[in-house]
């Protein structure tokens, strides 16, 4: 399911398992994700939760429709300075417009690391293919 976001390979990300109630993903600690004093970056941690709640909302998606992520927020409760950092998503709410997921960073020792809650936009499918025929832009009046 990581194939095609080439970023969560660049940062190693790996799913454990990925159905429509429950996606479960990690990335290991590596010091070039870290801030100063060895601790993951924010934008490390946020980025495996960005990933792993979009493989949830992009399971619970309608037939010929796509996501994007509008909104996120991050709690931050501790720092990780090893080993590797877990998540798990779930789908809080599975609409026709938007899918909200929460997912629950931890550490290896089962420690809460961090608690995200990210909005997707269902969007219609053929706007995500180049080359389809869109209507022309209309500048204001």
């Amino acid at each position: 399911m990581l194939a095609p976001m080439p970023f969560a390979r660049a940062t190693k990300i790996t799913l454990e398992e990925a159905d429509p109630g429950l996606v479960r993903g990690s990335m290991p600690w590596a010091p070039e994700r870290c801030t100063a004093g060895g601790l993951l970056h924010g934008g490390a941690v946020m980025c495996l939760a960005d990933t792993v709640g979009a493989v949830c909302a992009f399971l619970n998606l309608p037939p010929g429709t796509v996501t994007s992520t509008v909104e996120s927020k991050t709690n931050f409760f501790r720092g990780v300075r090893s080993g590797t950092l877990g998540a798990v998503a779930r789908p809080l709410h599975v609409g026709a417009s938007f899918i909200v997921v929460q997912t629950e960073l931890s550490d290896d020792e089962g420690r809460r690391v961090g608690l995200t809650v990210q909005s997707q936009a269902v969007l219609d499918g053929g706007r995500a293919h180049p080359g389809r025929s869109r209507p022309p832009h209309r500048p204001p009046v």
